[in-house]
């Protein structure tokens, strides 16, 4: 990956659900080339290309040629910023689950 600032936003990226799965795939299997990563869809290599194409820009994927053929890396570093904004509401989960929890048992004690 070159040292230039992703194009792409992260959330941007991620918002698709065969991104998504391209995401998870590389996670659990760690390098593929683009034909192993296009037979776990039923859409063509043209379309997971594309996809591919997004990632890369959101820095979420790098490649690198090897023979004939590009292989395909996760590169999880910008989803830190995904967790840092989801994180940022657990404050609020907490506080509302607490007094969700407070009336249901007030509620039980009528």
């Amino acid at each position: 990956m070159s040292g230039n600032k992703p194009s792409r936003d992260v959330f941007d990226a991620i918002a698709d659900p065969t991104r998504r799965r391209i995401i998870q795939l590389l996670a659990e299997k760690g390098e593929l080339p683009l034909h192993q990563l296009a037979a776990q869809f039923s859409i063509g290599r043209t379309a997971v290309s594309k996809h591919l194409k997004i990632l890369k820009e959101a820095g979420l994927v790098v490649d690198r040629k090897a023979g004939r053929e590009t292989r395909y890396r996760l590169n999880a570093f910008p989803l830190k910023k995904v967790q840092d904004w989801v994180s940022d509401y657990s404050v609020f989960w907490s506080a509302n689950m607490s007094r969700l929890d407070r009336f249901l048992r007030e509620e039980k004690e009528e």
